[in-house]
């Protein structure tokens, strides 16, 4: 894999661009997570139909599959479990305000870690969590462990 110190081009190899990368979630209800995503956390839809619903926030992607969808190879058409997206933010503190109020359930409560976030974990339907990061400056502890 190459970087472009200067242009932030990626290459999966030699003159192959990497044009995007972005996570799939596989669930039974996908227009149900990825309306969660745009009423909630401010994504748009770029693509939708009722079994795959492709999603944009500036730069970032998200996108939801329906679990069973033919494309997925048999053997892999089960919801995802355990999965944990962190979306990183200036002020999560603002950010635990704003959620308590909607009927997402707060998994784990806003917290500074000695390792630099100030965080809170969401759930969002179908059992998917959600982590709203600040990062704030590490403990001396972990400060070394930073590149």
């Amino acid at each position: 894999m190459y970087v472009s110190s200067y242009t932030y081009t990626l290459y999966v190899t030699e003159g192959n661009v990497m044009h995007s990368f972005y996570p799939v979630i596989q669930t039974s209800e996908p227009t149900r997570v990825a309306a969660v995503f745009v009423e909630l956390f401010g994504f748009e839809e770029t693509f939708t139909t009722d079994w795959y619903v492709s999603l944009r926030r500036g730069e970032h992607e998200l996108a939801v599959l329906d679990a069973t969808h033919a494309t997925i190879p048999p053997g892999f058409r089960d919801e995802c479990r355990g999965m944990l997206l962190n979306m990183e933010v200036d002020d999560a503190s603002s950010e635990y305000e704003r959620l308590r109020s909607t009927d997402l359930p707060i998994r784990l409560g806003l917290r500074d870690e000695a390792f630099g976030q100030r965080h809170f974990i969401v759930e969002v339907p179908k059992g998917i969590l959600v982590d709203v990061i600040e990062e704030i400056p590490p403990s001396a502890e972990f400060a070394a462990a930073f590149a």
